[in-house]
């Protein structure tokens, strides 16, 4: 677990945080920051952060986010595991991800999100349940944020393998093809 405040000297959290991303670095983040705008929450998350509160806060608030955090971090029994659609896998006890050989870097919400649905493959997850997966309890915004990181996830997972793995399902949310369909034309 890394809290990380957001005003530092030098480098600040967004920087810090997008680094170790970029580096690999699958740990949960926690961003602490006394800038409370929707941008700032936004562009936190973007760079790749778990979560975000902003200062001040209360240490029964902060301990919960934590837990909730840790709880995210891996469940019993996934150890070893790896869930598979058609040549798309992922890791859940290494937290890697691929498609045939091919091994590509997800951020942890992308991961949690893909998790989400390949624990269900071919049957439709709402964006609402997806949230309530992924997202910490006391997360207030709407749906919108899942379009973002499922857009983010297909650009990572299918654009470059000309695949379409993650499916919109029209009002009903989306899912993953266990297998893929070839399609004439």
């Amino acid at each position: 677990m890394i809290v990380l405040d957001l005003m530092l000297p030098g480098l600040n959290g967004y920087r810090i945080c997008a680094a170790l991303r970029a580096a690999g670095v699958d740990t949960p983040v926690l961003m602490l920051t006394a800038k409370d705008g929707e941008h700032d929450e936004a562009e936190g998350l973007d760079t790749g952060a778990d979560d975000y509160l902003v200062k001040p806060f209360s240490s029964v608030v902060l301990l919960a986010r934590l837990r909730a955090l840790l709880r995210r971090g891996g469940r019993a029994g996934d150890a070893g595991s790896v869930l598979r659609a058609g040549d798309l896998w992922l890791d859940l006890a290494t937290r890697r991800a691929g498609r045939g050989a091919s091994e590509f870097a997800l951020t942890p919400k992308e991961f949690a999100i893909l998790a989400c649905l390949m624990h269900t493959p071919d049957l439709p997850v709402s964006k609402e349940a997806i949230l309530d997966e992924v997202w910490d309890p006391a997360y207030t915004g709407g749906t919108a944020i899942v379009e973002v990181y499922v857009s983010a996830l297909r650009k990572k997972a299918d654009a470059p393998f000309g695949t379409h793995t993650i499916e919109t399902v029209r009002s009903r949310g989306y899912r993953i093809r266990s297998r893929e369909e070839h399609r004439a034309g």
